[in-house]
């Protein structure tokens, strides 16, 4: 799933606060911008849209060969969008605006990895296959493949020179069937893995108490996800929940509609978001009602982030933020501040557009900025040095075939294989338990987390535990002060 933000056509023509996707006619979008303008300026358009028709009917009476139709619309439609120089108002083929769909709508057959790709290959950047995250009990998610792991083949071919529908076209097909990916982690990290294809469901939800903390993990924003939410509030209340960790780490984003509806569920007042156009009727301000409110100021909230948090996701944690509702931990986020319209075009394809940018209730936009911790707690990773040793671990199937010896091992019995693991390949414990649990459960239902692995979850209960949220939130900056002050720190002209 790529990185987004969705607006409806529903809010310019009945002004309703519901967001979705939806289909509209070019013709309507053209007519719409022709007359959107002064008379000279809708004069001018219309004469650019008459040569862009005149062109097409030349190429397709006087060109020396037969022309596919399809392919100069195609090409035509590609080429304006372009022209913006935005890299997320892009043509949909069919296959990428199946992926639109699906990731909103949550069934499609495949291998269970939201994707993105960059538009360009260049030899000193080729343009890999990215995953942005692993749908939780999909093929990819156990075959142990994870945000930020690049696609360098599939069956073997190179994903670089191919198109994102091509990707797909590849990732996707028959359930049961087997698909090769090989996969490239950090800089030097190689390795392949055989997928069985499966029909994906995208659950955008999962919930469970930790003690007296209940925590929510949200992997995207549906339609259906604040009522996912509200699920997960009514059960931490019948447990007598104390306090709350919301988990956006590796969330790509999705309907606005969505992070507007909960973050209304923890504030009573003020505005959640606003988004701003060169249109009028694009400016809205969307305000907490009192009225949607289901989470006490009493239970402290706990928010994590990191470099995969993004759009909606971003959406959510900046109301929380500048309302001083939540104490955010992590690292900085993505920062994509547009939203975007997804439109339906005749060919069951489409486009999607960038249509205004979204503030925070301190009235800051965050793109390509994003948005800093309060509390910063990195997320240790492999260094170099270990990179060789994980790929020697991987290449020789060692864990595989031992927990293939021993199907039931117990969590003492994963500690245990850990430390003698760690005799032939020098891997934190840690990463080494987390190895060893995966293909333990590879064949379970995903566990919700993994607290021996997850220091950011860790260190979230911690604070929770140790500290006065209610008075660490009295001193936490707004992203408008964080704004000022970079700026502030910026060189100054003499």
């Amino acid at each position: 799933m790529e990185r987004i933000g969705f607006l409806s056509v529903k809010k310019v023509v009945k002004r309703a606060g519901v967001f979705l996707l939806c289909a509209v006619a070019a013709s309507q979008c053209f007519a719409a911008s022709a007359t959107s303008g002064s008379s000279s300026e809708a004069q001018e358009q219309r004469r650019y849209l008459e040569l862009i028709n005149n062109v097409y009917q030349y190429i397709q009476y006087q060109y020396v060969d037969d022309v596919d139709a399809k392919k100069v619309y195609e090409g035509a439609v590609r080429g304006m969008l372009e022209t913006l120089d935005d890299k997320y108002s892009v043509y949909l083929d069919h296959d990428a605006w199946r992926e639109i769909t699906d990731t909103t709508q949550g069934n499609f057959g495949g291998v269970g990895l939201s994707i993105t790709k960059p538009a360009e290959s260049t030899p000193e950047k080729p343009a890999y296959v990215e995953v942005v995250r692993p749908v939780e009990n999909s093929p990819g998610y156990n075959a142990g493949i994870r945000a930020g792991d690049k696609i360098i083949a599939i069956n073997g071919e190179d994903t670089a020179p191919i198109t994102m529908s091509e990707v797909l076209n590849r990732l996707r097909g028959e359930v049961g069937t087997p698909v090769t990916v090989t996969i490239r982690r950090g800089k030097s990290d190689v390795f392949e893995r055989t997928l069985i294809r499966a029909i994906i469901e995208n659950p955008t939800v999962t919930y469970a108490m930790i003690g007296k903390t209940g925590y929510i993990k949200l992997s995207g924003f549906s339609s259906n996800t604040a009522s996912r939410v509200q699920d997960a509030l009514d059960s931490f209340k019948k447990s007598g929940y104390q306090s709350l960790i919301i988990d956006l780490r590796d969330n790509g984003g999705g309907l606005l509609s969505s992070a507007v509806d909960i973050a209304d569920k923890f504030l009573d007042s003020g505005t959640i978001v606003s988004t701003k156009s060169r249109l009028r009727y694009e400016n809205s301000t969307y305000r907490a009602s009192s009225i949607k409110t289901t989470v006490p100021k009493s239970v402290p909230v706990v928010v994590l982030v990191n470099g995969n948090t993004a759009s909606a996701s971003e959406i959510l944690t900046g109301a929380l933020k500048d309302s001083h509702r939540a104490y955010v931990i992590g690292t900085t986020t993505y920062g994509k501040g547009s939203v975007q319209y997804p439109i339906q075009l005749a060919e069951d394809d489409g486009f999607k557009i960038t249509i205004a940018r979204y503030y925070s209730p301190s009235d800051t936009n965050i793109d390509q900025v994003g948005i800093e911790p309060d509390r910063e707690v990195p997320f240790k990773d492999f260094a170099e040095d270990e990179i060789e040793t994980y790929q020697k671990l991987v290449d020789d199937d060692t864990i595989y075939a031992y927990v293939d010896a021993h199907p039931d091992m117990t969590e003492a019995d994963i500690a245990s294989y850990a430390v003698t693991l760690q005799k032939t390949y020098k891997l934190d414990l840690r990463v080494l338990r987390k190895l060893v649990r995966s293909q333990v459960e590879r064949t379970k239902e995903a566990r919700v987390y993994d607290l021996d692995y997850d220091l950011q979850l860790q260190e979230a209960l911690r604070i929770i535990a140790e500290e006065n949220i209610p008075e660490l939130l009295k001193h936490t900056k707004t992203l408008k002060e964080l704004e000022q002050e970079r700026k502030a720190a910026e060189p100054q002209e003499a």
